[in-house]
């Protein structure tokens, strides 16, 4: 649980950063995905998904233990 909370909270930091620092430019950014079908952002989802689950395999060496 610990682990969670520390990714989590990783997570969070890092989304909220450009908020933070940048906050007219993402309002920019936001408007401007506006315009993006939803077909095209699905797919750079699931690429992120795939690409975060990637990482953490590699992560754990190639070896992940199911429970």
């Amino acid at each position: 649980m610990e682990f969670f909370l520390s990714v989590l909270g990783m997570v969070l930091f890092v989304e909220g950063f450009p908020y933070a620092a940048f906050p007219k430019k993402m309002k920019q950014y936001i408007r401007k995905m506006m315009e993006v079908s939803p077909s095209a952002l699905r797919g750079f989802g699931l690429i992120l998904m795939l690409t975060g689950l990637l990482f953490v395999y590699l992560a754990k060496g190639g070896d992940v233990q199911p429970w």
